[in-house]
């Protein structure tokens, strides 16, 4: 029968950690496991930077930002570590969803203002502009190689086991919860979970399609993104994360999506195309930059950061786990709750989606509807 616990978090990236936090702090007996070591750069969680860009409008992701501003707080508070950096995010291009965005942020409590083209480039010269920018002083960027040790030494401190090296390598719903063989350094261990919360990016699909209890979810695309940090050719220019929409002008047809940047410290910074890189098997990467498309961002930087220099950048290679309408699946079904899907736009949630999951596994509340597995 194998040892009984109460709540397995399977994956102990972004999404696992903050569900191990939220689910200790109501006392709550967690056990999170993770395939492989702490830091590592196998899947979507590490690097120093991520944007936290509230562009949203969509009442349920307007909601999720005013309480994760609230919590990346308190995380900060709790944990001594500094997570996050107010740069501010500027959005711009001919995106007809901006005045939607300011209004809902405003309306929010969360602070947005219009700049024309001029006032945008004299306050951020390393970056061109050529229609209004939407400023949301609010946002910044995340730091995820400090918010996940953070988010697991606080679960741990609140009594929550953490297991690196640790692969669910047998996944069977059961009668009394989900038989789980755990595989680590020590040999093969069964247990039975009361509940476990599947926060296994990229392998989610591998791991439910194994359990063999018809778990349906939204099919799941995991594609190889590839960012490149580009090196600062302007030492005086300041930095926001910026987020770019492209329009139907012979100077965006070789664009793949919008583009999203940033400044990483000491890296350069950082841009990338959204959710467009090759499909791939997270246990079979090469991560190995795809050269059209990166040839295609280097040209990006040389038109749009005056501020970098475009022949000078090392790429960087990370997995999105995308739904096909890019909305997240939070959903319970039976005693497996489910994370995933965060489509490259996740990170910013984090802490909430940390609490979303704890109240699945407790039946505290449903997450929104539009979250749901059978949407």
């Amino acid at each position: 029968m194998g040892k009984m616990l109460d709540t397995v978090v399977i994956g102990g990236g972004a999404m696992g950690s903050a569900a191990a936090w939220a689910l200790s702090r109501r006392g709550r007996q967690v056990t999170l496991v993770e395939q492989f070591g702490p830091g590592h750069k196998i899947g979507a969680s590490h690097g120093s930077t991520r944007n936290l860009n509230p562009g949203y409008y969509r009442p349920e992701y307007v909601a999720m930002l005013a309480e994760g501003l609230a919590l990346w707080d308190e995380l900060e508070q709790e944990s001594g570590a500094t997570l996050l950096a107010r740069t501010g995010i500027v959005n711009h291009g001919p995106d007809p969803r901006l005045p939607d965005v300011a209004a809902a942020l405003n309306e929010a409590g969360i602070r947005a203002e219009f700049l024309s083209p001029a006032e945008a480039g004299e306050r951020w010269r390393g970056i061109r502009f050529d229609q209004q920018a939407l400023h949301m002083p609010d946002g910044g960027q995340l730091n995820p190689e400090a918010a996940l040790p953070a988010f697991q030494r606080l679960a741990a401190a609140r009594g929550a086991e953490i297991r690196h090296h640790t692969k669910v390598v047998e996944f069977q719903v059961v009668d009394d919860g989900v038989r789980l063989a755990l595989e680590s350094g020590a040999g093969i261990e069964v247990v039975t979970a009361a509940q476990v919360v599947v926060t296994a990016g990229g392998w989610t699909e591998k791991l439910l399609g194994s359990s063999g209890a018809g778990l349906r979810i939204p099919k799941l695309r995991v594609t190889q993104e590839q960012p490149a940090h580009f090196r600062v050719a302007d030492a005086g220019a300041v930095w926001p994360g910026f987020n770019h929409m492209p329009g139907t002008g012979a100077e965006y047809k070789d664009w793949y999506s919008p583009v999203y940047g940033m400044q990483t410290p000491g890296e350069g910074i950082k841009a990338g195309w959204h959710g467009v890189g090759p499909l791939v098997d997270p246990d079979r990467r090469s991560f190995e930059p795809e050269p059209v498309q990166l040839a295609a961002l280097q040209d990006y930087a040389r038109t749009w950061l005056p501020g970098v220099d475009p022949e000078s950048f090392e790429a960087i290679s990370c997995t999105y786990t995308t739904t096909p309408d890019e909305d997240f699946i939070l959903d319970r079904i039976g005693p497996v709750v489910i994370g995933a899907g965060f489509s490259g736009h996740g990170f910013k949630f984090t802490p909430v989606v940390g609490r979303i999951l704890a109240d699945l596994a407790t039946g505290t509340r449903p997450a929104p509807d539009i979250f749901r597995a059978s949407r």
